[in-house]
């Protein structure tokens, strides 16, 4: 066993126990064993087998990414940044970003660029949303990062012929044949011999997912122990798709289905049923999250582009709603998306 030690750091964000809160410690020294802290305070003055000299530099706990797309994010740049379909409420992903796809030459390539930003702004652990590809598991385990492997499924496609009207192409079995794959990678993922794979089951988008598809799923992540995320109430074509469909919002739509509750992560959840954008007559949705323990992964970058946000970061907490932070899109920066957050907060709430 090894022990590490960074002597006299400028700053060290520390858990306060009694407050707690983060705080702020100054010429504070931080000690560990083979991933394990042993000490964070002043003047440490135990063993050390390995000295760092901390000063110049700001020690912190790794950030957590609960939603990233790194194997087809990183083409997208300088494409997205301003395509959007007006006709269908300014989103780009009906009519774009199905035709902007990376071969698959190009995946390994954006996984490393993505995970190398990830890396860059403090996230050591991430949830990795994509589609299964050859050599996924070794790109992730030589990332040195913890990745949370969550291989995507879905019974539909979506599409557009003329820029307003969104159509589906339903087909069942490549969806059931898809979430078999996907549990044959989240098994491989958890006997990998790095012991930093971990797994999340994902069905795709709700949408895109038939009942059976988004039931069946959860009910077997429920079996394995495993944490459930699926894409809903993120667009306005989607809203109104649902509510077409069974005449009620995503999110209520997912509690009849039995699926909300606390290993549930919902994927942007900003199109609820008070969303003004919406004009809904019900005002469930908010309360349903935070009653079923619910979690919602905010992701203001990809959303500030098409002039959509959150309403609002603060109202959410209030209610008792958990939030995880995701960056989705590129650049995959953490720490440009947690200020985002504050900024968006701020707007929506007209709270500085």
């Amino acid at each position: 066993m090894t022990i590490t030690v960074i002597k006299n750091a400028d700053v060290v964000v520390a858990w306060d126990a009694e407050a707690s809160r983060h705080v702020y410690l100054h010429g504070a020294d931080v000690a560990f064993e083979d991933g394990t802290l042993r000490y964070v305070g002043p003047r440490y003055e135990g063993q050390a087998d390995e000295t760092v000299d901390g000063s110049g530099r700001m020690v912190m706990p790794g950030l957590v990414n609960i939603h990233s797309h790194p194997s087809s994010e990183a083409l997208n740049k300088g494409f997205l940044d301003e395509l959007g379909s007006p006709a269908l409420y300014n989103s780009s992903l009906y009519e774009f970003m199905p035709i902007l796809r990376p071969d698959a030459e190009a995946v390994p390539d954006c996984v490393r660029v993505a995970y190398s930003e990830l890396l860059l702004s403090g996230v050591t652990t991430l949830a990795d949303m994509s589609v299964a590809h050859p050599g996924w598991l070794d790109l992730a385990a030589d990332s040195g990062l913890r990745v949370c492997l969550s291989p995507m499924f879905r019974s539909a496609r979506w599409f557009t012929k003329n820029g307003h009207v969104v159509e589906y192409e339903w087909d069942e079995k490549a969806g059931v044949a898809a979430m078999e794959q996907a549990f044959t990678v989240i098994e491989q993922a958890q006997k990998h011999p790095s012991g930093r794979l971990f797994a999340m089951v994902s069905p795709s988008q709700i949408d895109t997912c038939s009942e059976g598809l988004i039931k069946d799923s959860h009910a077997e992540a429920k079996r394995r122990g495993l944490p459930w995320q699926i894409h809903a109430a993120q667009s306005t074509v989607e809203f109104h798709e649902i509510t077409r469909r069974h005449g009620v919002s995503p999110i209520q739509w997912l509690e009849k289905l039995g699926v909300l509750g606390d290993t549930t992560i919902v994927g942007h959840g900003i199109f609820l049923d008070d969303y003004p954008r919406v004009a809904w007559h019900s005002r469930r949705d908010l309360a349903l999250l935070a009653e079923t323990g619910t979690m919602v992964a905010h992701c203001p970058t990809v959303f500030m582009r098409r002039g959509i946000a959150l309403d609002d970061f603060g109202r959410y907490r209030r209610a008792g709603v958990r939030i995880g932070l995701g960056t989705d899109t590129y650049p995959h920066n953490m720490l440009e998306e947690m200020r985002h957050v504050g900024y968006v907060a701020r707007m929506m709430a007209e709270n500085p």
